[in-house]
């Protein structure tokens, strides 16, 4: 069976739609709605989940307000999203109301998915949402978030919240119907129908979004970037193909996975996690943690950044100054000073054994992967 006909065996799917997919210059495209809604409730009735990434709040609201087009200043998205987002949920509601389906609306910012605590939250969210047989409607809080602390399109946030949710695939659905070996537009551009590794890819990405949205091809090879390295397999498709896209056939473009699903806790420090501050590493120390696995101890560590205390996320810098991984720390920044370049055993003689253990434990330590922070 390829992979394609495994995506209709996926119990859990993250189903992403961009802005110009469900507005235009009058707001709301009831009619794709309709179309979109229709499809994902045929997917319940089936017994697989869904939880929907939609963005169009901004758009949305713009109508509403007289403004005819996307306004730049931050305000103006904010007050635009205000109003949009009560339409765009109160659509939602009603058309999946019709199937017997009831939606939650979950509005994220970065804090959600960047504190540790904040993360688990909204996971207990989501599990509820799923166990009582809703829908949840995912979109980025764009009525608070600024344009420091903010996700930036919602690509980003589909594959994050794919990871959260250890859903079983991912698909982006816009007004792009696949990746191509160069521009659309230009003579002998031909379609990609599988990609095994990003990284491997030469292609241009400059087209750029729609008048509407916010991201563009290179934010959904972010997004596919982000999901594959966590065992995710990714399908991108016009929103015409969406249900060609979800029963498996030839559309778009499928991203096979590039890594084996990892915990939730290693998934959000090697994606999600805001780092508190940097520990840097001898040459001895980097190869212990990315060729044996090895838990990071103070005689590796040469330098200490930053201001952050004993469960927070770090980043682990190797000699020039390039990122090797991430984790979470045992000890506040100030203690580690006068305990580098020790050796366990040593410190737990000269100062008891509450210093016998890790700097930042294996456990607790993700390899920086392809597309990590």
């Amino acid at each position: 069976m390829s992979l394609r006909q495994q995506l209709t065996d996926a119990q859990r799917i993250v189903v992403k739609i961009g802005s110009s997919s469900l507005t235009g210059r009058r707001g709301l495209n009831t009619e794709r709605m309709q179309q979109l809604v229709d499809t994902l409730a045929t997917l319940r009735r089936a017994g697989r989940e869904v939880v929907l990434v939609s963005s169009g709040a901004v758009a949305a609201g713009m109508p509403a307000l007289g403004m005819k087009h996307r306004p730049r200043d931050l305000a103006g998205q904010q007050a635009a999203a205000s109003v949009g987002q009560g339409l765009l949920i109160e659509r939602y509601d009603a058309l999946f109301a019709a199937h017997s389906l009831v939606v939650g609306q979950v509005l994220l910012t970065v804090d959600d998915l960047t504190r540790q605590a904040h993360y688990r939250n909204a996971l207990r969210t989501f599990t509820k949402l799923l166990q009582l047989g809703a829908v949840p409607v995912v979109n980025e809080n764009d009525t608070v978030a600024t344009h420091e602390i903010r996700f930036g399109d919602n690509d980003r946030l589909a594959a994050l919240v794919a990871h959260l949710v250890r859903a079983d695939a991912l698909v982006l659905l816009s007004d792009v119907d696949a990746l191509y070996t160069r521009h659309p537009a230009e003579p002998g551009a031909e379609r990609i129908v599988e990609v095994a590794d990003i990284d491997d890819l030469e292609v241009d990405t400059s087209r750029i979004g729609s008048a509407v949205g916010t991201g563009g091809m290179t934010t959904k090879l972010q997004a596919a970037r982000i999901a594959t390295a966590g065992g995710i397999p990714v399908v991108l498709a016009h929103f015409d193909d969406h249900g060609a896209a979800l029963a498996g056939e030839d559309v778009g473009t499928l991203f096979r996975p590039t890594g084996k699903k990892r915990s939730r806790r290693l998934m959000w420090l090697a994606y999600a996690s805001q780092a508190k501050g940097d520990l840097l590493l001898d040459a001895g120390a980097v190869r212990a943690v990315l060729e044996r696995k090895a838990s990071l101890l103070p005689a590796g560590v040469t330098g200490v950044r930053g201001d952050f205390h004993a469960g927070e996320p770090v980043r682990l810098l190797d000699p020039s100054g390039a990122v090797v991984a991430r984790g979470i720390v045992n000890y506040d920044a100030a203690d580690l000073p006068s305990i580098l370049g020790k050796s366990t055993h040593r410190l737990v003689q000269e100062r008891g054994p509450e210093f016998d253990r890790e700097v930042v434990h294996r456990d607790a330590l993700i390899v920086k992967l392809r597309g990590g922070r």
